[in-house]
């Protein structure tokens, strides 16, 4: 079944932990699970990880220098991007107070050190299943209200540039700035201008909002057309 492709690929985690010795053990247990790690000692860094690159699940370190996971935390969910990431936090802080205030900022789940591999392992595989069906079932309640509402009817051409409009097409499908620049042969920088423009136009606050705006309108992926009509546009 098409749902299935999803459990297919390797998902990514991010972990963020200034400490070393452990976060090398987990990157390296995880990646024996078969998950695709990248790592750091750094909120910081992790924010800028994130403009990059969306992993499919976050673990964090509460206790850290320049930045502790609370804010982490708090800062990714006020984003467009980091609004549903499954967030972990894994903190030596482990009285009830400090999970409640945890888990208050937007974590779905508190894990206390020490603790079991085989816990945490089966507690990232439990926020990854959930946020697939979450994906899945909000996938399918868009369609079918989109073919209640709109059954055939032509959406209006979208106000867009033939550059811009490759960028849409891009966005609906998921994919990240730099995954977009690489599929587009541009920059990051300009996918984000193209990204800021086509909000402005449609008057959209975030990559959510763009997704239900192009499901709930009845727009379909490009044709061949499109396509042409989009290599054609030199814009940078």
């Amino acid at each position: 079944m098409k749902e299935n492709l999803e459990n297919d690929k390797k998902k990514k985690i991010l972990i963020v932990d200034d400490e070393d010795s452990l976060r090398t053990l987990l990157k390296r247990h995880l990646e024996f699970q078969g998950y695709e790690v990248k790592d750091t000692n750094s909120a910081l860094d992790a924010l800028s990880i994130l403009e990059q690159e969306v992993p499919d699940l976050i673990i964090s370190d509460i206790m850290m220098p320049q930045m502790d996971g609370l804010e982490f935390c708090e800062r990714l969910r006020a984003s467009d991007l980091g609004q549903l990431i499954p967030f972990l936090f894994l903190s030596s802080k482990g009285e009830l107070e400090d999970r409640i205030v945890g888990l208050s900022m937007g974590a779905d789940d508190y894990i206390n050190k020490p603790f079991e591999m085989r816990e945490l392992v089966a507690k990232i595989e439990a926020q990854l299943a959930r946020f697939n069906r979450i994906y899945l079932e909000m996938k399918r309640l868009i369609g079918e209200s989109t073919t209640k509402t709109q059954p055939q009817v032509e959406p209006e051409p979208l106000p867009l540039t033939p550059a811009e409009a490759r960028v849409f097409w891009e966005v609906t499908q998921g994919l990240t700035n730099k995954q977009i620049s690489e599929r587009l042969f541009i920059s990051p920088r300009t996918v984000q201008t193209h990204l800021s423009k086509i909000m402005r136009k449609l008057n959209l606050e975030n990559r959510s909002q763009l997704v239900r705006y192009a499901f709930e309108r009845g727009y379909q992926a490009p044709t061949e057309e499109h396509i042409n009509q989009g290599e054609a546009s030199t814009e940078i």
